[in-house]
Formats: C-alpha cells, structure tokens, sequence
C-alpha cells in the first residue's frame, strides 16, 4: 500500500469516529480534489439546519401484563381494543375497568364513554403514544410504577400533532411526559403524583426537547414540578398548580408563554433558568413560603415581559440572580401587583438591565433588596406605586413630587446574616433601624429610586378562575 494511501485512510477512519455524515462529505471531497481547488477545509459547507434528528432519548419499553400487579390480571387488555381498531378511525370505548400497557402506535381517536380506567398495575409506563395527529379524551389512566431511571409515566407522548383532553391521571409517578414531541395540545386534564414526599415524586406536565405545544386548562395538584427543558415556543395558559415544588421550571427554553394561570402554595411559582425571551402576564402566584419560597425566579436568564401579575404572600416575591444575563437585554415588569410578600423584588446582580414601570408594591416587609454595590442605580424604577412613600401630590397629577428612594439601612442585617431574619421586624432590629435613620454612622445602600412614583393606588381587576 502506497503511503499516501495509509494516511488518506487513516484520515478517513478518524473522520468516521467523530461525524460519520461529514466525514463522507470530506472524503469524497478529497477524492474530487475539491478542497485544494476552493481553499477549504474539511465539513466546509455543511449545513446543520437540515441534518437529521437524533432520537436521543431512552426507546419505548412497556413491561408486559403478566409481569403487572395481579390485580389488573383479570381486566380486558386495552391494548386488544387499540389493535382492532382501523387507523384514523373513532373508538369509543364502552365504560369499565381495562389493563394497561398501552402502546399507539397509528392515527387513532379515542374516546370514553363514561369511566373507563386504564390501570397500569403498579408497573412502569401505562399508556405511550408514539403516532400523530392522536386523539385521546375523556380516559382515566393510573397506576404507573415508581422508577426514575425508567421515567415510570401514566401517558407518554412521543408523536406530533396529538390532542390529550380531559383525562384524569393519578396515581403517578410522572404525570404527561412529552419527548420530543411538537404541536401538541394538552388540555382540561387533571394530574396528580403518587403520595410520596415532595422530592420524590415524579413531574406532572413535563416537556423535553418539545415545541410549539399548548398546554392549557389543566389541573396539577400533589406533584413535584411542571418543566420545560430545551423546548421553545409552548404556551401554558389557563392551568392551576397547588402543592408542588414548582409550578413550572423552564430550562433552555426560550420564547414560552405564561398566562392566565393560578399557582397556590408551590414553592416556586415560575422559574426562568438559562432562558431567551418569553412572556409571564396576568398570573397569580400565592404563598410560595419556605426558606426556599419564591413567586417568580431568574437565573442567567434575559429579555423576558412580566406583565400585570399578582404575587401575593411569598417569602419572595421575585427572586433574580445574574438577570438580565445577555448584554443589552432586559427584563421587564409592567403592571404587576406585589404584595404582603416578605422580600417583593430580590435582585443580586449588579449588572442592572431590569425596568419595573407601574407596578404596585404594597403591604411587603421589604419591597427592595439589592445585591452588591451600585446596582440599584442601574434599575430603571418609573411610575411604580409603594404604599411606604412619604411624599406629596400637590399638583395633583397622580404623581409624588419627590422620588421615592429605597435605602438599606441597620434593619437589612437580616439580608446579610440569614440567622439574624429570625430578628426580622423585631423591637430590636426597629430601634436600630431608627437610630441609623436618624444618625447613620455610614451612607446607607441605595435601593431603588423612582422619579415619578404613582401617589394613589391603581384600581385592579380580579382576573383569572379557579378549577373546581
């Protein structure tokens, strides 16, 4: 074998280890002379927009029947209904108790009429849709096993184009469990987890690697978290979460929507890690509490709208750290109410970039803290109304005449020694306070300051319902 031979080889078996695709590209390449006549490198024109996706997640594995509890022994598999059923055809299910596993894998409706229950046995997934352009409605699906290294989900979908409506899943261990499944519409179903401790449990909506889907009207109750991971362009609208750990949790995940939704007593309301662009309006999250309790979250996370939310009675209202992240972006706050929280607004960065414009800060043991030094002048605060301004509107315009200016002084011990929020609002750390008020042994930390505050409390409509 020549030598030149040996190494074209050798370059080629390299290639084939690291991207077999362009590695066929840069040899044939090679072999045609092409590289030597335009100057370019190996790969040079390749076009990762159109390369295939890879399916990277774990294949559908359905414990069979027999292996299930022995109580669903008896039952009708649905799976036989399934596998009669002609494709793109309705079939309407006659009410009464079947065994699960289930695996669609054609256009199919489905419809109950009256209660039909799927069980799963206690065993792994119960019910997988691996089609598109499914209609599931009206079913009740439970009994899914316990394992998380086997993602144990009473309703696995993995198609395109499905609708999931009205279906009562429980006991659980994940709820609705979408893979890599796009333009889908979950909606009006109710989801609640197994009755483990809260850390345990499995998630109730869960979305991976999943675009342009609506999820709305649904009720997720007992759960561990509602997430998004690496799935951009979903709409959440019209849900209620209560009693999970976060009513949703966006990771690598840009340009959602959330909307008209009620969150009560999670302990995170919505978080914003690793995030692009996205909407938060007409929300109401209330009594996240805890040592951990937050309304809305951010981490390293940028242009994003919160718009005309009430968080209500949380340990912290709005909870941000090293956000707005991108250069020359912002996060904004328009219109929403803050209120009887213990911390309203909580911003660690000192990078600035965040606008609050006509919120209403009312009824909070602190509406401010701000990290570092210097970033509370880098905040764009307009209009916003605070129930502990202490200024005038003599001129009658619905503004103060002097700013409202937000400054740390001897009570904000607490934010700084956390052992010490055990004190918080106690005689002791008042008359400090007072006395640094009063005669400050150095420049207090400035807050916030806005120029133009509103003097009178904006009237607000009572928005947004509560699933029975």
């Amino acid at each position: 074998m020549a030598v030149s031979t040996f190494v074209s080889t050798l370059r080629r078996l390299a290639w084939l280890a690291a991207a077999a695709a362009l590695a066929l590209h840069a040899a044939t390449a090679r072999a045609a002379g092409e590289d030597e006549e335009h100057g370019a490198g190996p790969g040079a024109g390749a076009d990762f927009s159109t390369a295939p996706r890879v399916d990277v997640h774990k294949p559908v594995e359905l414990i069979p029947l027999y292996l299930r509890a022995k109580r669903i022994h008896g039952l009708q598999p649905f799976q036989e209904l399934v596998d009669k059923a002609p494709e793109g055809s309705v079939l309407a299910v006659p009410a009464g108790h079947y065994a699960g596993p289930v695996h669609l894998k054609k256009r199919l409706s489905i419809e109950g009429q009256g209660e039909v229950v799927i069980d799963g046995g206690d065993k792994g997934t119960v019910f997988v849709v691996e089609a598109n352009g499914a209609v599931l409605r009206n079913l009740t699906i439970t009994g899914s096993g316990e394992s998380h290294d086997s993602d144990d989900t009473c309703l696995n979908i993995r198609g395109h184009g499905n609708l999931i409506e009205k279906l009562k899943i429980a006991d659980c261990l994940f709820g609705i469990d979408l893979k890599q499944a796009d333009r889908n519409i979950v909606r009006g179903n109710t989801v609640r987890s197994k009755d483990f401790e809260l850390g345990v449990r499995g998630d109730g909506i869960r979305l991976w690697y999943s675009n342009d889907n609506l999820i709305e009207d649904n009720l997720v109750t007992d759960t561990r978290d509602m997430v998004a991971w690496y799935s951009h362009r979903n709409i959440y609208r019209g849900n209620e979460g209560r009693r999970s750990r976060y009513s949703i949790h966006f990771m690598f995940a840009n340009d959602n929507v959330v909307e008209n939704n009620r969150f009560y007593d999670n302990a995170v309301g919505v978080y914003f890690m690793y995030m692009e662009g996205g909407v938060a309006r007409n929300n109401v999250i209330s009594h996240a509490t805890g040592a951990t309790g937050m309304g809305l979250g951010f981490k390293e996370s940028s242009d994003i709208l919160i718009e005309n939310n009430e968080v209500i009675y949380c340990a912290v209202g709005v909870g941000s750290d090293l956000s707005p992240f991108q250069p020359d972006t912002t996060i904004r706050f328009v219109g929403n109410r803050f209120a009887f929280n213990g911390i309203a607004i909580q911003l660690t960065s000192e990078l600035g970039g965040n606008e609050l414009l006509g919120n209403t800060f009312e009824g909070n043991l602190t509406d401010v803290f701000q990290g570092g030094r210097g970033g509370g002048v880098k905040n764009r605060w307009v209009g916003n109304y605070f129930d502990t301004y202490q200024g005038f509107d003599r001129d009658g315009d619905g503004h103060g005449d002097t700013p409202h200016e937000d400054y740390a002084y001897a009570d904000r011990l607490w934010m700084e020694i956390p052992n010490a929020r055990f004190f918080k609002a106690s005689p002791v750390l008042e008359l400090l306070d007072f006395l640094e008020r009063l005669a400050p042994f150095s420049a207090p930390g400035l807050q916030a300051r806005d120029e133009a505050p509103l003097y009178a409390r904006p009237e607000r409509p009572i928005k947004g319902r509560t699933h029975e």
